[in-house]
C-alpha cells in the first residue's frame, strides 16, 4: 500500500531512493514505502531540490478566491510543497474535505480558508517529517483566517486504509487528490475507501495521470518511469470499471491534457503508448437513489468564485439563470448530489431535447477532437519532459 507524501508529486527515481513498479512483493512494498519516507522526509528540504517536474496538476487559470487563499499560507508549508497547481471543486464553503497525500499541508490551509470556519479540512500522509510540518502551522493558519478553532488536521496512514487510519465512514463532502492515485499498487482499495469516508452525494474529483492502453509488464517495472508517475498510470477505461465495481458514478470528465515525454530512453521503452493527465469527478449517490426524467435545469450563481457559470465537467456548462436541458442520468446525479441546492430542477421539458451523456468517454479522443477544431489546449505540466514546468 502506498499513499503520496504530498499533493501533485508522489515518488521519483533519484540518486538512491528508486521507486520500484506497483508489481511488488509485500516486502518490495515495505522498501518502496521507506524509500520515499526518506526521500520526502530527509533528503528534500526545498522546492529547489526537486530533479524534475512529474505529475502535477493543468496549467488552469484559479479565480480569485482561491490565489487569495492560496497566498495566505505560510511561506515554509509552501516551499516543502513540491508541486504547483491546486485541485479543487466549486462549491466547498461550509464542507468537509479530504486531501489524500496532504503533505506539508498547503492545499489543506488553502481549502481551510475556502472551506470556512463552518467547514473541515484533513489531510492524509504516511510521513512523519511532512506532517511535522504540517502541523507545526495550524494555529498560525488558525489566526491568520480569524477562527476561534482549527478547522484542519492531520492523519498519518495510508490512502488504500483511510478507515483504518481513524477516518469516519460518511463523513466527508467531497476527496480531493493531485496526481496520487497512478502511484498506489492498489488502485480498487483507494477507491474503495474513498467511498466508504464519503456522504452519500459526495465526490471524488481528482486528477491524475492516464495512459491510452494497457501497459506491459516491462513499463510497470521500469523504475524510473514509475518514479515519473508514468508506470502506475491506469488505462483510463479502467478507471471507468474500477468505479463501477466501487459503486461510485460514472466518472465525469472534467478537463484533459496530454502529456509530452520527449526523452528518447523513455520512449524507447514506452513505445506508442500515449499518457494524459485528465481530472475526474466521481459522485456517491444515497443507497436506493431516486432517478430522475431528463429536464431543464438552472443554476443559481450563488457559488462563490462560479457566479457566472458552472461547470460540471468538459463539455457540460450551466450559465447562471439560464435553462440547460441535461439527460436523466445528469439531473440524477446533481439532484442526488451536495449540489443540489445550488440548482433548479424542471422535469416537464421532453428528455428527447437533452444532452446525452457519452458512455465511456474517451480523453484522449476529446484532446485529439480540441486539437482538429483548433481550440487551446491547457498544458498538462505533467511528466518527464524537459519542456514541463511548474504551472
Amino acid at each position: 500500500a502506498v499513499v503520496s507524501t504530498q499533493s501533485g508529486h508522489y515518488g521519483r527515481v533519484l540518486d538512491k531512493f528508486v521507486i520500484r513498479s506497483a508489481l511488488t512483493t509485500m516486502a518490495d512494498s515495505t522498501e518502496v514505502l521507506n524509500n520515499v519516507k526518506d526521500y520526502y522526509g530527509k533528503v528534500l528540504q526545498s522546492t529547489a531540490d526537486l530533479k524534475t517536474q512529474a505529475c502535477v496538476t493543468p496549467g488552469k487559470a484559479l479565480n480569485k478566491q482561491v490565489k487569495s487563499a492560496m497566498s495566505e499560507v505560510h511561506e515554509e508549508v509552501t516551499a516543502r510543497y513540491y508541486g504547483c497547481g491546486l485541485i479543487i471543486p466549486p462549491g466547498v464553503q461550509g464542507a468537509r474535505v479530504l486531501d489524500l497525500g496532504s503533505g506539508s499541508g498547503r492545499d489543506c490551509y488553502a481549502l481551510s480558508r475556502l472551506v470556512g470556519k463552518s467547514g473541515e479540512v484533513v489531510g492524509v500522509d504516511m510521513t512523519s517529517e511532512q506532517i511535522d510540518v504540517a502541523n507545526q502551522y495550524i494555529q498560525y493558519h488558525t489566526d491568520k483566517f480569524g477562527y476561534d478553532k482549527p478547522n484542519v488536521s492531520f492523519v498519518q496512514g495510508y490512502i488504500e486504509k483511510l478507515v483504518e487510519a481513524g477516518l469516519q465512514p460518511n463523513y466527508f463532502d467531497i476527496i480531493v487528490s493531485n496526481c496520487v492515485v497512478n502511484l498506489s499498487p492498489d488502485k480498487k482499495a483507494v477507491l474503495s475507501e474513498g467511498f466508504k469516508v464519503l456522504k452519500p452525494g459526495g465526490e471524488l474529483y481528482f486528477s491524475d495521470v492516464y495512459s491510452d492502453t494497457e501497459l506491459s509488464d516491462e513499463i510497470r517495472k521500469d523504475n524510473v518511469l514509475w518514479g515519473e508517475c508514468i508506470s502506475g498510470a491506469l488505462h483510463w477505461k479502467t478507471l471507468h470499471s474500477l468505479a463501477k465495481e466501487v459503486g461510485f458514478t460514472k466518472p465525469h470528465l472534467v478537463s484533459c491534457s496530454p502529456i509530452d515525454i520527449d526523452r528518447e530512453d523513455f520512449i524507447k521503452v514506452l513505445g506508442g503508448a500515449k499518457f494524459c493527465s485528465a481530472t475526474y469527478r466521481l459522485f456517491k449517490l444515497p443507497e436506493n437513489h431516486q432517478k430522475y426524467s431528463g429536464g431543464q435545469v438552472i443554476y443559481n450563481g450563488e457559488i462563490p468564485g462560479h457566479e457566472d457559470t458552472f461547470q460540471l465537467d468538459h463539455k457540460t456548462e450551466l450559465p447562471a439563470g439560464d435553462p440547460v436541458c441535461l439527460s436523466a442520468e445528469l439531473v440524477t446525479v446533481l439532484r442526488n448530489s451536495r449540489l443540489a441546492e445550488e440548482f433548479e430542477f424542471d422535469p416537464t421539458a421532453k428528455e428527447v431535447c437533452c444532452l446525452k451523456v457519452a458512455e465511456g468517454e474517451d480523453p484522449f479522443s476529446v484532446i485529439q477532437d480540441k486539437e482538429q477544431r483548433g481550440e487551446k489546449i491547457e498544458s498538462a505540466c505533467c511528466g518527464p519532459s524537459k519542456k514541463s514546468g511548474c504551472c
